[in-house]
């Protein structure tokens, strides 16, 4: 399960957060190109959060298809040595209702793992739209 609370509950319950979420955003296209969605939220989310590719250390890009994800990789000029580390959608699988929290999770315990400040999780949504999120280690 992926729990979200704030920091001053956690504090209250003794635990110790994986990761805070240091901005989020979403985006849309026209819908003709609906994989793509997650350009304009990534973007949007760097311009607001004053960030760059080059901050970022980890990214989960979930493949809904592969030449959505190529897509995606291409615009956002993204580093595949630090994207998809150990697969994504294809390979792990990409259940529908759960995308979100299956990539948010599985990048912020590979945070954790690999000891990276910032990292960003994408994917694309039907009818054009993108959501991105970027995690900051705590």
């Amino acid at each position: 399960a992926v729990v979200v609370m704030s920091a001053d509950k956690a504090r209250e319950l003794g635990l110790k957060p994986l990761v805070k979420i240091k901005g989020y955003a979403s985006g849309g296209i026209d819908p003709a190109y609906m994989g793509l969605g997650p350009i304009p939220a990534t973007r949007k989310l760097f311009s607001k959060l004053g960030i760059t590719m080059k901050d970022i250390g980890l990214i989960e890009l979930n493949e809904a298809f592969a030449c959505q994800a190529l897509g995606c990789i291409k615009e956002l000029d993204v580093n595949l040595d630090i994207c998809n580390i150990n697969g994504s959608g294809i390979s792990i699988g990409h259940p529908i209702g759960n995308t979100g929290a299956r990539i948010t999770y599985t990048l912020a315990m590979n945070m954790k793992k690999r000891g990276v400040n910032l990292g960003l999780a994408s994917l694309c949504i039907g009818g054009g739209q993108g959501m991105s999120i970027v995690l900051e280690a705590v």
